[in-house]
């Protein structure tokens, strides 16, 4: 029996019942076959080797449409190979046992014109460029400065919400078992919800209702497609990378957390603070205030926490009632069997970081197991 009593207890998610409260959290790994975004078998592969029995991942971050797409390589759900392609993930999840949730994204103005010559510029809330030093990536994969994104008018509004579901009808014919509404670290959703980048005069702008009101809108959308109860959605209240930031953060996600609960989602995946971006320091900001403590009382559902966790924290941390589940990134990407490592308190493998964007099997489907170390030492 493990220590982590807790961590090795039953959830009930929507409908869904998770054997534990280990999450596999989105993980952009920019692997996809060329051209076309499509998810491929060695995307699959690294998808089952992570799967447990009654286990929940959310899979990386995955393009509604080319317009959204802000990266070189990561995949899409807007075409019917990228359909076709994540059919070979969510069978090999399921083969195993595990639930998988797809996280739906639009990058906004995180992005670059030359990854959607057809669509232009960036779209986002307002016309305002990623001014914090930061680089975008071009189709070339070469870092160039961001570009001040095109506003999107009122009347393109319904467009976006359509894609967003029109991906969750994907998904679900995909075999998924459920969508993760991004709305999280600089995108086009969380572009929408803070006053930093969110100057729009008409109905989508001003009141933290109407900043908020883009994103309800879209989570009715996939969950008129779902159900209600195979909805998440993934929230930064104090993640300032991307020029982020809102004048009044508590009050901003207090209100959201709150609409998302009369709503009856499934779950919020809240993502704490960390120093710097999150890609290139794991190190959590202790100059901010934990999320899972302070935002905990305005959702009465299920809610997850990310960041920086170790087991034992992930331990305390449900056990004092602030988060439900934690959700575990960089562990994930060195250590395929970790649920079982976290079980038997075992070590864990160190993450290659020159490996996480772009490549092939290497530092990808290659890190050992528990039971690789055994053998070796046989």
């Amino acid at each position: 029996m493990s220590k982590f009593s807790h961590l090795f207890s039953p959830l009930q998610i929507g409908d869904l019942t998770l054997a534990h409260r280990i999450v596999m959290a989105p993980l952009t790994r920019l692997r996809s076959s060329q051209p076309g975004d499509v998810p491929n078998a060695l995307n699959a592969e690294y998808y089952g080797q992570r799967a447990t029995k009654g286990g929940l991942i959310v899979s990386e971050a995955t393009n509604i449409s080319l317009e959204g797409k802000g990266l070189p390589g990561a995949p899409g759900i807007y075409s019917p190979e990228q359909v076709a392609g994540w059919k070979l993930v969510t069978e090999a999840v399921h083969a195993k046992g595990g639930v998988i949730f797809l996280q739906l994204w639009h990058t906004g103005r995180a992005s670059h014109s030359s990854l959607h010559p057809e669509a232009g510029l960036p779209v986002s809330a307002s016309a305002l460029a990623i001014n914090d030093g930061s680089q975008a990536m071009n189709a070339a994969g070469e870092r160039v400065p961001y570009e001040t994104p095109r506003a999107l008018e009122t009347a393109e509004l319904p467009r976006i919400v359509a894609e967003y579901r029109r991906a969750a009808e994907n998904a679900k014919e995909a075999g998924f078992d459920g969508v993760e509404v991004h709305s999280a670290n600089g995108y086009l959703l969380n572009q929408f919800l803070e006053d930093s980048t969110n100057r729009r005069t008409d109905a989508y702008g001003g009141s933290v209702e109407n900043r908020a009101q883009l994103l309800m809108e879209v989570v009715e959308a996939v969950s008129e497609v779902w159900g209600k109860e195979r909805v998440g959605v993934r929230l930064s209240p104090y993640v300032i990378y991307s020029d982020m930031g809102d004048s009044n953060t508590v009050g901003l996600y207090t209100y959201v957390l709150g609409q998302l609960a009369k709503h009856g989602i499934a779950y919020a995946h809240v993502v704490e603070p960390r120093v710097g971006r999150a890609s290139q320091n794991p190190a959590l900001d202790n100059s901010l205030p934990r999320t899972a403590t302070l935002f905990r009382k305005a959702f009465d559902g299920v809610f997850l926490t990310a960041g920086g966790y170790s087991a034992q924290a992930a331990e305390d941390v449900i056990a004092s009632g602030d988060a439900d589940a934690v959700a575990f990134g960089r562990p994930f990407i060195a250590n395929p069997d970790l649920v079982e490592r976290f079980r038997e308190d075992a070590g864990l493998n160190p993450p290659e970081k020159t490996t996480f964007y772009g490549g092939r099997e290497r530092k990808y489907t290659d890190y050992p197991s528990l039971a690789d170390a055994v053998a070796s030492v046989e």
